[in-house]
């Protein structure tokens, strides 16, 4: 596959498409030394403040939900590539400054675990006021080692509600911890990306075929298929969604449907129509959803369907304002 992408320098594409965001949205993000965006107007003092890590390529996340009401700082690495170790806890020494503390939410990914850890360890010795979330709810892989995916978006918004609100670190953090605990996503993908920074192809797809569990970067999924229609491919995933979380008549989901970047917002309504249609036959009750693109893999084509069950207090907090380039509430 040629690669068609309006690029300068590729070896320049981070820190370019970083300060151009920037630049986009100047009222809500800047940099803050390289790679690393924070929010343009910081909570008060002695507010935790959210961190999260993870390789740039997959725009508008992580970045794109920095902001009020979310993330206070996102650390991003090279394209598909966790950030180092010392940009990250350079990151957590500045969250916690004037009293603050910090909570660091991770996805499962080996290198961001990878700098994570060291970085804990680096600000435990300097017994920074810190803790970390990992968020692992990919049900394609073996529980105790499940990938990272679209759900850190609803870790991000409901502990940065609680931080915007004052809760202290531990409430935070237990905020993070349930969230992350209740979640569940599955990803299918039916046409490849390419690296931008190489031009190669991540993986390979017939044109007949799609994948059920694949990685955000084109890591296996639990095999192949020929490609099936929007209803029939939203009952295969949510099937499975709802089976291993355990959902039962009378509970209450939050579903998320991400686009992978190159599926468009009819076919995501599609599927999304079907799933809510399901949900109701099962009365399992729909209390909140969202339908876009949040974590992309450049033009890889695809979705991936998050499933939550919430309780009183995580819908008020995914209730709370926000105001984040990529994910706002009045």
């Amino acid at each position: 596959m040629r690669m068609k992408k309006f690029l300068n320098d590729p070896k320049n594409v981070v820190r370019e498409l970083l300060e151009g965001y920037v630049l986009a949205y100047p009222d809500k993000v800047k940099l803050s030394g390289a790679g690393t965006v924070v929010r343009a107007a910081p909570k008060a003092p002695g507010k935790v403040r959210l961190v999260t890590i993870g390789g740039s390529g997959h725009e508008p996340g992580l970045s794109g939900f920095v902001g009020k009401g979310m993330l206070d700082v996102s650390v991003a690495g090279e394209i598909f590539a966790a950030p180092g170790a010392p940009k990250c806890v350079d990151a957590l020494r500045d969250a916690c400054k004037e009293g603050s503390s910090a909570l660091l939410i991770v996805l499962n990914h080996a290198g961001d675990v990878l700098s994570a850890g060291i970085s804990m360890e680096l600000a435990q010795r300097e017994e920074l006021p810190v803790k970390m979330v990992l968020t692992e709810e990919d049900i394609s892989g073996p529980v105790g080692d499940r990938r990272g995916l679209v759900g850190c978006v609803a870790v991000y918004k409901v502990a940065g509600a609680a931080a915007e609100l004052g809760a202290s670190l531990d409430e935070c953090a237990e905020i993070a911890q349930r969230m992350a605990g209740n979640m569940r996503t599955l990803a299918v993908a039916v046409r490849t990306a390419t690296h931008p920074a190489t031009g190669h192809p991540i993986f390979e797809l017939g044109d007949d075929e799609m994948e059920i569990g694949m990685g955000q970067h084109g890591e296996a999924g639990t095999g192949r298929m020929k490609l099936k229609g929007a209803d029939e491919t939203a009952e295969i995933m949510l099937e499975k969604l709802l089976g291993d979380l355990g959902a039962k008549e009378g509970d209450e989901l939050l579903v998320l449907l991400n686009g992978a970047g190159a599926t468009t917002l009819m076919e995501l309504f599609l599927i999304f129509r079907r799933v809510a249609q399901l949900l109701e036959i099962k009365k399992i009750k729909l209390v909140r959803s969202a339908v876009g693109e949040f974590i992309t893999t450049q033009e890889q084509a695809g979705f991936q369907m998050m499933i939550a069950r919430m309780d009183t207090e995580l819908i008020r907090l995914w209730d709370e304002p926000a105001d984040a380039p990529f994910f706002a509430r009045p």
